[in-house]
C-alpha cells in the first residue's frame, strides 16, 4: 500500500514535470507557432509507451499518438537498446500519421541503468522542407515526399554525441533553419528537463513506490471514467456527418460515421463506417478523435493519463481515412478530426442529452499564413496564426465564441501586436460575427472575421474550409451555426471575392478576410429567455432583425426593452406554423 500523502505528492508532481517541460519549450522556441500559438505538447510515458502525464493545455490530438511511437521504437531497439542522453527525432507517417511539421523529439529515461520511461515533446515546426512551409502541406500535395523530410525514429544524439551528418541533412533541406533548428534545441532541452525531474522523483521515493503510484493513478482514472459511462443507458448509438471533399476530387464528400456501443461501464467507438483513405491529404493514422471525444465526455478537467482510456475500445480498420496506410498523403491530417469528435457526440445526443452540446465549428480554426520578404531586414518571414470559431450551445448554457477546436487544447491565436511588430502586415479587424451563432434556447458561440492587409508583396495560403456542405448542426431544435470562408481583395480591385487557393501571389496592399465558423444552437429558440436575446442584441451578438427572425423576440429600435406583447404574438405564430 502506498502512503496516501506520498501518492498525492507523486500524483501532482508528474503533471508538474510535463508543465515545466512545456514552459521550458515555449520560452526557448524560435517559432511563433510554439511560443505564441502553443501548438505543441510535452509528456512522460512509461517504458511501454503508456501516458504518465501531459502538460495542461497540451494539444489534445497530439497525445493520442505518442504511445505508438514508443511501442515501435522499443520493438526495434529492444528494452536494453537505449543509452543515457540518446535523443530521437521522428515524424514518419507509417506509425503515427500526421503532417510532417509535427516533429517528435524524445529521450529515454534510465534510472540506475534501467529503462523506466521516456520524456517526449511534439511541436509544429515552421518548415520541414517540401511544401511544408507555414501550417503544413496542403491536402493537394499528392504524397509524403512532396510534403517534406521524413525522419523515421532516428538518433540525432547517441549517448550525448551529436549526429552531425543527420543534423546537417535536416538543416540544409529546410527553408528556415534558424527557426527549425532552434526549435529542435528547445525540444531537446525540454526533454532533458523531463528526464532530470523524473529521475529525481525516482531517487527520492524509489522505483517501486513511483511505479506503484503510477499504476494506482491509472486505476483511479479508469474508475472515474467508468462511472460516467455507466450513467449512459446501454445501447448502440450511431450518427453520420460529411466533409465536403479531399481538395483533389471535388464534389466527392467524405463520409464520417460513428457507432458507439455502451455496455455497463465499457464504451466502444467504432469508426469503421468512415470513408476509405483518399487521394488528397486529409488522411491520418490516429486514435485522436475517439480519445478526445471520450476524455471530453468523461473527465474533461482532470489530468490525462493512460488510465483515462483503459475502458475505451477504439475500432478503426486499416485503409480508412483515419487509419491510412503509408504512403497516403497526410498534409491536412487534422482537418476532419474535430468533425469526427462532433459526430461521436451526435451519436450519444439522445442517450446522454445532459452531457452533449451541439456541433462546434468543427475545423482547426481559421489559418493565417502569409509568406514574404521583409524590406526592413531583407529576411524571409512566415506569418502564422490560428483563429478560433464558435462552440455549440450546451444543455446548460451558450456556446463559447472565438475558441479553437475541441482537439487543440490550449492553442491560441497570435496577438495582433506580435503579428504587426514581427511581420509587415496590418490587422484591420478581428471581430465577432453578428448572427453567426446557431439560434437556440442556448445560442451557439460566434465565429469571427479577421481582416489583414499585407504591406509587401507575398503569398497567402487560403485553402477553403471543407465544412461548407455540412455546417455545425444544432440539437433538440437548435439551428445550425454559420460556416467558414476565405475572402481576398487585391490592391487594384474594389470587392472581396471568395478564394480557394494555396500560395496565392498578391501585390502589396492586398487584404484578406479569414472567416471562421460558428456553433450550432441547443434547444428551441422560442424557449430562449427574451432578456437574454436583448442582452445579445446590445452586445452585438444578434441583430435586431435576427432577434425577431430567429427567436421571435421584438425589441424596440433603441434596444431599451423587449416588446412583450409583440414577442408573445410572434412566438405563438411561429409555434402554430411548426405544429402544421
Amino acid at each position: 500500500m502506498i502512503d496516501p500523502v506520498t501518492l498525492e505528492v507523486i500524483r501532482n508532481t508528474l503533471p508538474a514535470i510535463a508543465n515545466e517541460m512545456a514552459a521550458d519549450l515555449q520560452r526557448t522556441s524560435y517559432n511563433m507557432m510554439i511560443y505564441e500559438v502553443c501548438d505543441f505538447c510535452t509528456a512522460l510515458t512509461d517504458m511501454q509507451g503508456r501516458l504518465i502525464s501531459q502538460n495542461v493545455g497540451g494539444v489534445s490530438h497530439f497525445v493520442a499518438d505518442l504511445g505508438v511511437i514508443i511501442e515501435d521504437v522499443v520493438a526495434r531497439e529492444g528494452v536494453d537498446g537505449f543509452s543515457h542522453e540518446d535523443v530521437f527525432i521522428t515524424n514518419h507517417q507509417r506509425v503515427a500519421g500526421q503532417h510532417l511539421n509535427n516533429i517528435v523529439i524524445y529521450m529515454p529515461i534510465l534510472h540506475r541503468n534501467k529503462l523506466v520511461g521516456f520524456a517526449m515533446t511534439r511541436a509544429h515546426w515552421i518548415d520541414i522542407g517540401g511544401a511544408s512551409t507555414g501550417l503544413g502541406a496542403s491536402p493537394l500535395v499528392s504524397d509524403p515526399w512532396f510534403e517534406g523530410l521524413q525522419l523515421d525514429q532516428l538518433r540525432i544524439y547517441e549517448a550525448g554525441k551529436l549526429n552531425k551528418t543527420l543534423y546537417a541533412v535536416i538543416r540544409d533541406n529546410i527553408r528556415y533553419p534558424e527557426s527549425s533548428m532552434g526549435d529542435l534545441r528547445a525540444q531537446i532541452a525540454a526533454c532533458r528537463l523531463g528526464v532530470r525531474r523524473l529521475i529525481e522523483l525516482y531517487d527520492r521515493y524509489g522505483a517501486d513506490v513511483v511505479e506503484e503510484s503510477v499504476t494506482t493513478i491509472y486505476r483511479e482514472s479508469e474508475t472515474r471514467c467508468r462511472k460516467v459511462v455507466a450513467s449512459i443507458p446501454d445501447g448502440v448509438y450511431e450518427a453520420e456527418s460529411w466533409y465536403d471533399d479531399d481538395s483533389v476530387t471535388p464534389n466527392d464528400p467524405i463520409r464520417i460515421h460513428a457507432r458507439v456501443t455502451v455496455a455497463g461501464s465499457d464504451m466502444t467507438i467504432d469508426l469503421s463506417g468512415c470513408a476509405s483513405q483518399r487521394r488528397g491529404g486529409v488522411n491520418s493514422r490516429t486514435l485522436a478523435a475517439a480519445r478526445v471525444a471520450y476524455k471530453a465526455l468523461t473527465e474533461p478537467s482532470a489530468a490525462v493519463n493512460e488510465g483515462s482510456f483503459f475502458a475505451l475500445k477504439t475500432i478503426i480498420p486499416e485503409g480508412k481515412v483515419m487509419m491510412a496506410q503509408f504512403p497516403a498523403p497526410m498534409g491536412g491530417w487534422s482537418l476532419i478530426v474535430p468533425t469526427v469528435v462532433d459526430t461521436i457526440f451526435k451519436a450519444l445526443a439522445g442517450a446522454a442529452p445532459h452531457l452533449i452540446p451541439a456541433a462546434h465549428h468543427g475545423l482547426l480554426g481559421g489559418s493565417i499564413v502569409f509568406i514574404g520578404k521583409d524590406p526592413r531586414t531583407n529576411a524571409n518571414f512566415v506569418l502564422q496564426s490560428l483563429e478560433g470559431g464558435g462552440w455549440g450551445g450546451r444543455p446548460h448554457g451558450d456556446g463559447e465564441s472565438a475558441s479553437v477546436s475541441v482537439c487543440q487544447g490550449n492553442v491560441k491565436n497570435s496577438p495582433i501586436e506580435s503579428m504587426e511588430i514581427k511581420t509587415p502586415v496590418v490587422v484591420e479587424e478581428r471581430s465577432l460575427r453578428t448572427d453567426s451563432g446557431g439560434p437556440g434556447q442556448y445560442r451557439g458561440g460566434l465565429g469571427i472575421d479577421v481582416r489583414v492587409r499585407n504591406l509587401v508583396e507575398g503569398k497567402w495560403n487560403m485553402a477553403r474550409p471543407r465544412r461548407r456542405k455540412c455546417p455545425p448542426w444544432g440539437l433538440r431544435g437548435g439551428g445550425q451555426g454559420g460556416g467558414a470562408e476565405y475572402f481576398l481583395k487585391l490592391a487594384e480591385t474594389q470587392d472581396f471575392e471568395s478564394v480557394d487557393q494555396v500560395m496565392r501571389p498578391v501585390p502589396a496592399d492586398s487584404q484578406v478576410i479569414i472567416r471562421t465558423g460558428a456553433g450550432g444552437g441547443w434547444g428551441d429558440p422560442m424557449e430562449r429567455d427574451p432578456q437574454l436575446v436583448l442582452d445579445d442584441v446590445r452586445s452585438g451578438f444578434v441583430s435586431l432583425e435576427g432577434a425577431l427572425r430567429d427567436y421571435g423576440v421584438a425589441i424596440d429600435p433603441g434596444m431599451r426593452a423587449v416588446d412583450i406583447s409583440a414577442t408573445q404574438a410572434a412566438r405563438a405564430a411561429r409555434r402554430r406554423v411548426a405544429a402544421e
